[in-house]
């Protein structure tokens, strides 16, 4: 059987099984859906598949989640890609082959996941222009008490840190936004600075124990770790993380969900130097 069909099909049996168990008959749950009764039956068969407002009624009308649907985990790194594309980082493409995951449609959700989880750079740095779209709804003291108790509190503290770094280094070139992205953009640098100020940094890096964090999942060695952290931003070794990742990764992904300016098209974009 080949892979459509037989998730046609195992769709078909989970929608028949739910139907009985609320006893409900094909025709009470044709009407639901605006279907004839022998259109259902042929769908409860696998003979066909459930147009996507149907499956939205169903799922309403279940009070089940879409991953109910589906046999196997899920691909993770899609599901997070997808949320961090609609909290606002389309940069990233979604991927239309993954179900929307209600575990991932929180904001906080996502910041954990993706932090935490630290699978993929671009993710990661996708996550400045998502905190800055979703601000208002996030709570960051909750949010650093989260990843205090995960014993991660320097990895948000960096993220925040880049972010208002990478909101002030684009400087002149949100001139160009309209005024409410430019807002956003001011506000975020503002109550991020304003809570940064309440966080504690990393010992002094100085210290040979100043290492907190091994970050990247790609530093499997020594050696790679030296190399990594030698080569890490001032913000990076502020707070222990030892990362690949530099303000300018940060910088681009808010410019390229942000600003259009063509000043800084080719190229063109003013490095930032490491302070």
């Amino acid at each position: 059987m080949d892979p459509k069909t037989s998730s046609r099909t195992e769709i078909a049996n989970k929608v028949r099984t739910l139907r009985v168990a609320r006893r409900l008959t094909q025709v009470e749950l044709a009407a639901i859906l605006g279907l004839s009764q022998g259109r259902l039956s042929e769908l409860e068969r696998g003979l066909g598949s459930f147009s996507a407002e149907q499956f939205l009624d169903l799922l309403r009308q279940f009070n089940v989640p879409a991953s109910y649907f589906t046999s196997g985990p899920a691909d993770a790194g899609a599901g997070l890609q997808n949320a961090l594309a609609r909290l606002g980082a389309p940069h990233l493409r979604e991927s239309l082959e993954v179900l929307p995951s209600e575990r991932l449609e929180e904001a906080e959700r996502v910041v954990r996941e993706v932090l935490v989880g630290a699978e993929s750079s671009r993710h990661i740095t996708a996550l400045a222009p998502v905190l800055i779209r979703n601000l208002e709804s996030l709570n960051l003291n909750r949010l650093r008490v989260q990843f205090v108790e995960y014993g991660l509190e320097g990895r948000f503290a960096w993220l925040l840190e880049n972010i208002v770094q990478a909101i002030r280094a684009l400087g002149e070139a949100t001139r160009a936004l309209p005024r409410n992205e430019r807002a956003r953009l001011q506000r975020a640098e503002l109550v991020l600075d304003t809570f940064l100020q309440h966080v504690e940094p990393a010992p002094d890096p100085d210290f040979a124990n100043s290492i907190q964090d091994i970050f990247d999942r790609s530093i499997l060695s020594k050696k790679t770790l030296d190399e990594v952290w030698e080569a890490s931003s001032s913000s990076a070794r502020r707070w222990g993380i030892a990362t690949s990742i530099q303000l300018d990764d940060f910088i681009e992904a808010i410019e390229v969900n942000y600003v259009a300016d063509k000043e800084f098209s080719g190229g063109t974009r003013p490095r930032v130097a490491k302070a």
